[in-house]
């Protein structure tokens, strides 16, 4: 199995990939406007897709690298953005005479800066823990124990994006009660949701490399998050 240099061949299946991280990122940002309550844990309701997003990048940082991963972290950082822009600059332009349903969109789709700032940070912050630390210990494992360097990936990137973007987005607006509950219920539910997933994920990332051929270890990657194109 050949050990290739992301951005030297074309991958049959990477924009695929990256289509659905974005999809996925998009989609929980906007369902994170609701609170909701399921099986007593209480989280907002992205967290129920969100947690994909993390599989994903567990699944490019094992098979692609470090490097590509980071470009896609990107790629869905400044779509996170781009919708927020938008979706705030049409709650800004003036209903027409007879629609009346401004209120409603802007509860849901007029997001906030403080949420929108909340998301993003989180999102860079944690997406970029998890692949950091995905990509190291595939280096320190020699590739073993996917199972164990995908859920330690993680419990550190989920761990650093709840904190982050509860407390941005929701200090000072709910009770310190609320607000750990939101926390803790979030980080509990999306490492079992990675544990869940486990097994399907053993079987993408296997499939992937063979019909990629590329298993890629970041021996001497630069890990600078900052680094867009190298």
């Amino acid at each position: 199995m050949e050990n290739n240099i992301p951005g030297v061949k074309r991958y049959r299946f990477f924009d695929l990939i990256v289509g659905l991280f974005v999809a996925v990122l998009l989609i929980s940002n906007i369902a994170s406007t609701k609170i909701v309550d399921i099986w007593k844990f209480t989280f907002d309701g992205g967290t129920v897709l969100f947690p994909l997003s993390y599989i994903f990048g567990d699944i490019l940082t094992e098979v692609y690298g470090y490097r590509e991963s980071r470009r896609v972290i990107w790629i869905g950082f400044f779509s996170a953005l781009l919708m927020a822009l938008i979706l705030g600059l049409i709650g800004l332009i003036k209903p027409a005479e007879g629609w009346e349903l401004q209120d409603a969109y802007m509860s849901i789709l007029g997001q906030t800066p403080r949420i929108v700032t909340a998301s993003l940070i989180a999102y860079f912050a944690g997406e970029f823990s998890n692949s950091y630390v995905m990509a190291r210990m595939k280096v320190f494992t020699k590739g073993r124990w996917m199972a164990a360097r995908t859920i330690s990936s993680t419990i550190a990137g989920q761990g650093i994006d709840t904190i982050i973007f509860v407390t941005i987005a929701f200090y000072g607006i709910y009770e310190r009660s609320l607000l750990a509950a939101i926390i803790i219920s979030n980080y509990i539910f999306k490492v079992l949701m990675e544990i869940v997933f486990t097994p399907i994920t053993y079987k993408v990332v296997n499939g992937l490399k063979k019909a990629e051929r590329v298993d890629y270890y970041d021996v001497n990657t630069n890990f600078n998050p900052f680094r867009f194109f190298k």
